[in-house]
């Protein structure tokens, strides 16, 4: 499902921004060889696992993974099976069966690689990473933390800082964090009940991967402050997220779902109602979210570009 723009608007506030999922709406992505999220976690599971697969000591996912596996085989049958035992990612040519992997007729060997070298009892975490381009975690309405997470994609965040970590220390960075922080137990109740709920998040960036790991997105960054609108415009990129949950509420728990694109931002933008809308935003972001967002040295010079596309 493509970025809904509705969410960027002014003033801009950090909320939950929470919305029902419109009836017949799909949750997950199925990936195919070319795609280019397939080929970014395959790099982070084959160098980086550790810093994408995590679970705190003593958790039990599978009741999570199960709900997990039936939603993709029935959203998306011709991609994913599910049988209670044996995840079948049809376009991959991968099986993952009591966390042991199983080529199938079209295995891809590259996948196949990848699968082979995760750690014990990740397997079929790994082949739904691989086999739907969101990223995943598990969420829990008692404890309030997140005690499992299968993330190759994270947005400018470490993983490995957050697994098991309550909801509110897990958001306690984020700049102006008043409503998010005081709304979390609420949050929380909503999203592990019944019905489903998605949120989309977005920001600007110079970093064009998909994976914007801390450790590893080092190599991008903003043109000096000698570089012109058109020259900090040209680097910077889209980024958006769709969150979505997929509910286990006879457990008080839920599948966090996030799906990341980037793209150019010159590209992004769909005429001028949509360059106004990201000017506004941009313009009412106090200094601690555009601190938080790396924003602070090039906003005034996108501001000054916008000008220009609306």
């Amino acid at each position: 499902m493509p970025f809904d723009f509705s969410a960027v608007s002014a003033p801009f506030r950090m909320q939950p921004g929470l919305r029902r999922l419109a009836p017949g709406a799909t949750q997950l992505t199925p990936l195919r060889g070319g795609d280019r999220a397939l080929h970014e976690k395959l790099a982070v599971l084959s160098a980086a696992s550790s810093q994408a697969l995590l679970c705190t000591a003593g958790f039990d996912a599978a009741p999570a993974l199960d709900a997990l596996c039936r939603h993709a085989a029935t959203e998306h049958p011709q991609a994913f099976g599910w049988d209670g035992a044996t995840a079948t990612a049809s376009q991959l040519g991968w099986a993952v069966r009591h966390d042991e992997p199983l080529p199938l007729a079209n295995a891809m060997p590259h996948v196949g690689a990848c699968l082979a070298g995760l750690p014990a009892g990740w397997h079929l975490g790994g082949l739904l990473s691989l086999a739907f381009a969101e990223d995943f975690a598990i969420v829990d309405a008692d404890s309030g933390r997140i005690p499992w997470l299968a993330v190759c994609l994270p947005s400018h965040w470490a993983p490995e800082a957050k697994v098991g970590r309550h909801f509110s220390e897990v958001h306690a960075p984020v700049a102006d964090n008043t409503v998010l922080l005081a709304a979390s137990a609420h949050l929380l109740r909503l999203v592990t009940a019944p019905e489903r709920w998605e949120r989309f998040v977005w920001t600007v960036t110079p970093h064009s991967r998909l994976d914007s790991h801390p450790d590893r997105a080092t190599d991008e960054v903003w043109p000096g402050s000698a570089a012109s609108p058109a020259e900090v415009a040209a680097q910077a990129h889209w980024r958006t997220e769709r969150q979505t949950f997929i509910p286990l509420p006879e457990r008080r728990q839920a599948v966090f779902t996030i799906h990341v694109e980037v793209q150019p931002l010159g590209s992004a933008l769909q005429g001028p109602a949509q360059a106004a809308q990201l000017r506004d935003a941009l313009a009412s972001m106090s200094p601690a979210v555009l601190a938080y967002r790396g924003l602070a040295p090039v906003r005034d010079r996108l501001l000054v570009w916008l000008d220009t596309q609306v």
